[in-house]
């Protein structure tokens, strides 16, 4: 199953895509997609349901972001071997943890806003998760039954601020347009092979970042593991895992987005996003 929302920022309704592509509007079954209705009651209730009587939407809308208001947006860091060796830096013996503020939540086609006086942000494709039932102390054999769906991620980073300005990743990290997710969730029963997924990452039509989701340090089911043993997980919470070598930090001599770009990433059977860069005025 493939949930998303559409329409303008603040105004997406919930929706389904169906097998030829249609948008059918939720809106008369949930709210929205968010931590009172993403969970696996939810799920039946939706698969139980007459497809064809549900409306269809204009799929020329805008597509928004498609989890709504997470309580948390966690992310992990260096869990690509590669990525670490081409940072320099040691390969992690536990996953390291860090926060993207919500604010930072955009939809997959947005503008992506490169901060006030930055000379510095970065890209990275991630895989991300929705959980769909509370996790905690859960172990790494059920980790997987608490994930809902999985979901195309663009971690972007801003160098300076993460690494320069303190002693945490977090600040650089939770930029306005810094988190988009989408364009859709695909639930985890249609996506078994979550852990072998290739990903991508273009910037002005070059190839940054090639990777896939095997070469992953710690796997989803141990992050999930993980991340319960230091925090209870709650449906609609999400994360995004980790990139594959490629970010513009790292390049000779580094590149870094300005204002002007395109970016354009994927994972396999998670879709595309899109995103113009600007610069803030």
């Amino acid at each position: 199953m493939k949930l998303c929302r559409i329409g303008d920022l603040g105004s997406e309704k919930p929706a389904l895509i169906d097998n030829e592509n249609n948008y059918r509007d939720l809106s008369s079954i949930i709210k929205d997609l968010d931590s009172s209705t993403l969970n696996f009651e939810t799920l039946e209730k939706i698969k139980n349901l007459d497809l064809k009587s549900l409306p269809i939407l204009d799929k020329n809308l805008r597509i928004g972001a498609c989890v709504f208001n997470p309580s948390k947006f966690i992310g992990i860091g260096l869990n690509f071997k590669d990525h670490a060796l081409e940072q320099n830096l040691p390969i992690p013996k536990e996953p390291i943890i860090f926060s993207k503020f919500t604010n930072c939540i955009c939809g997959p086609n947005d503008d992506i806003e490169v901060p006030k006086n930055s000379n510095h942000t970065d890209w990275e494709v991630e895989i991300g998760f929705v959980i769909g039932k509370k996790a905690k102390y859960v172990n790494e054999e059920n980790a997987i039954d608490h994930v809902l769906g999985f979901f195309l991620v663009n971690d972007l980073s801003e160098r300076n601020f993460q690494k320069n300005k303190g002693l945490t990743w977090d600040k650089g990290k939770g930029f306005d347009t810094f988190g988009p997710i989408g364009p859709y969730i695909l639930t985890a029963d249609e996506l078994p092979d979550y852990q072998n997924l290739n990903m991508f990452l273009d910037v002005n039509g070059k190839r940054m970042q090639t990777g896939n989701t095997e070469k992953m340090i710690f796997n989803i089911k141990q992050l999930v593991s993980y991340m319960s043993h230091c925090m209870t997980l709650n449906p609609g919470d999400i994360c995004c895992t980790g990139t594959p070598p490629g970010v513009g930090e790292n390049m000779k001599p580094p590149v870094f987005l300005k204002g002007g770009e395109e970016v354009v990433l994927g994972i396999d059977k998670l879709g595309t996003q899109k995103h113009k860069v600007k610069s803030y005025k």
